[in-house]
């Protein structure tokens, strides 16, 4: 596992379009140079030249398309798509934002059966157009039940639009933006297709101030025929849901492109400034700050791509993704955070300068764990699987590492998400952990152990499973098997030395010491069971040549190997 380095990007093991995409890409973004890239971001510039290098280059009609409606070739392939979503996060949150706000606008089309509009977007796709998703409002957020946006029958078939929504992304210039609502008169849901260019299309303003459009807009008696319906009833409500399922996925990996960037740039900054004849990057706290960093980013990565596969996998017989996507939007955007906080206790005031790429990363790296539901609503889907991930242990298929270029059309018929995740097979993950072993490895599972003994000392009651306090912090800690179960997974198929595992478990052994911590202190816990708690606190095994090692090996070693051209 590496980190992206746009000097040296190894996409080697992909097929020429998808690299001359990724390269293209990057070639745009470093002849753009970093001194225009913040100019840009300073000046709130929306980014025309961007969205002309994707119809130049054909992205969207080639890597957003099921096969029968893109450029010969077009498929939605997650696997591949992690890179793009890696490189636009690398360069700024606005760039990726435009391609975000496009893969859900077309969920609800492909998610459709109408083949009139699916025509129509292949055509906009052909002729370079960007997209939006037309689901919050500024009264109720992503509140579906509460939509107030309405489709009015009229006597001879047709409907009119009329309502507005807020925060939507694209709503400047996307060719066509789908839309959630109700039928005035049943109070169902549907799902209709608008184009922003239409006089009854009342753009109201940007309500951030960014590169990005974020609309908010306005349908004043909008005309809209069948022909314009996506879906209805309860298709509406699970082409919401499922779109919103798989979409949240690519915030984990425009996450990853963020720290990455910020990782380059404060490395580069502390081993070649020093203070009292030393070296910042010598400091043994500096070390630890890096090293912690890095590991994490590993981690993070290894997680989603291995999240990937079980996305890719996904069926109505296996709904793994279920759980996983829900922590590639939660976790890994978190673990960002962390990283980021990291860097910046290395890198300091420098953070703050407007040259620096890290002033942006600051700012972005905040907003991707509360868009598309907060770290809240995806921490209680994944609690969700509590009881059945660590007793149930129902057998389940082992799925491979999936990267041939395949398009992933299930993620368009997934059907009703809500009621699947009722009898998930999660099969055992205690088989991936006796596989590995190192010492931090083998204190986090005695962990575990003690984990899977407190719930059974805790007996939740239905009340403490709807105390979201509370299962919030047994979710933090909870999450954390998981995704060290995943990374144990991926690193079968990469190869991933021991010493990095064992330093990424160093990691973990503090983050799950300091959420046993927390659920001590909830007030719903007794005195007896706040000691059971504390039980949980292990500390990690510590090698002094090792860190040393691992620290010039893998951190130091890639001191100025990347310096984004000015």
């Amino acid at each position: 596992m590496h980190l992206l380095n746009p000097n040296h990007p190894d996409y080697s093991h992909l097929d020429e379009k998808t690299k001359n995409i990724l390269t293209s890409t990057i070639a745009f973004f470093e002849s753009k140079g970093k001194k225009k890239l913040k100019a840009d971001d300073h000046a709130y510039v929306w980014y025309e030249d961007f969205v002309t290098h994707l119809k130049n280059e054909k992205v969207f009609s080639s890597l957003l398309a099921p096969p029968a409606y893109g450029h010969e070739g077009s498929r939605f392939d997650n696997f591949r798509n992690c890179y793009f979503n890696e490189i636009l996060g690398f360069y700024g949150l606005s760039y990726w934002y435009v391609w975000q706000v496009s893969i859900l606008g077309l969920g609800p089309i492909w998610n459709s059966k109408n083949t009139k509009v699916k025509e129509e977007t292949k055509n906009d796709l052909l002729a370079g157009g960007v997209f939006g998703f037309g689901l919050s409002e500024k009264e109720h957020g992503a509140d579906l039940i509460s939509s107030d946006m309405k489709l009015i029958p009229q006597e001879d078939g047709s409907y009119l639009a009329r309502g507005s929504k807020y925060y939507i992304g694209n709503g400047n210039v996307g060719k066509r933006i789908s839309v959630f609502g109700k039928n005035a008169k049943t109070g169902k849901f549907v799902f209709f297709a608008v184009r922003t260019d239409h006089p009854k299309y009342k753009l109201i303003q940007n309500v951030v101030q960014s590169q990005k459009y974020v609309a908010e807009f306005q349908l004043e008696d909008y005309p809209i025929t069948e022909d314009e319906i996506l879906s209805k009833d309860r298709d509406a409500w699970d082409a919401a849901l499922a779109t919103v399922a798989y979409a949240k996925y690519n915030l984990g990996w425009a996450s990853i492109g963020i720290a990455t960037h910020a990782f380059h740039e404060a490395l580069n900054h502390a081993a070649n400034r020093k203070l009292f004849n030393e070296s910042v990057a010598n400091f043994p706290h500096i070390k630890r700050l890096f090293i912690d960093a890095y590991v994490r980013l590993i981690a993070m990565k290894s997680f989603a791509f291995r999240a990937c596969d079980y996305m890719r996998a996904g069926s109505t017989e296996d709904r793994r993704y279920l759980l996983f996507n829900p922590m590639v939007k939660m976790k890994v955007t978190m673990q960002a955070e962390e990283v980021i906080n990291h860097l910046w206790d290395v890198i300091a005031a420098r953070g703050f300068e407007k040259d620096m790429y890290f002033e942006m990363a600051t700012r972005d790296i905040r907003m991707l764990p509360k868009l598309e539901g907060t770290v809240h609503i995806n921490m209680m889907l994944v609690n969700q699987f509590l009881n059945a991930y660590l007793f149930e242990k129902k057998p389940a298929s082992k799925v491979p590492h999936i990267t041939e270029p395949k398009s992933d059309d299930f993620l368009f018929a997934q059907g009703a998400t809500t009621k699947a995740t009722r009898n998930v097979a999660l099969g055992d993950y205690e088989e991936v952990y006796s596989k590995f072993n190192t010492p931090n490895l083998d204190i986090f599972k005695s962990q575990i152990k003690l984990f899977v003994d407190l719930i059974k000392e805790l007996e939740l009651s239905k009340e403490d499973t709807t105390d979201i306090d509370l299962m919030l912090s047994i979710g933090e800690l909870l999450t954390l098997i998981i995704y060290g179960q995943l990374i144990l997974e991926y690193a079968e198929f990469d190869k991933t030395d021991n010493d990095t595992l064992d330093m990424i478990f160093h990691v973990f052994i503090r983050d799950f010491s300091r959420f046993a911590t927390d659920l001590a202190g909830k007030e719903k816990i007794s005195e007896t069971k706040s000691k059971f708690c504390l039980k949980l606190i292990k500390k990690a095994h510590y090698d002094q040549s090792q860190i040393d090692s691992f620290y010039q090996k893998s951190v130091l070693s890639l001191k100025d190997s990347y310096r984004m051209k000015e």
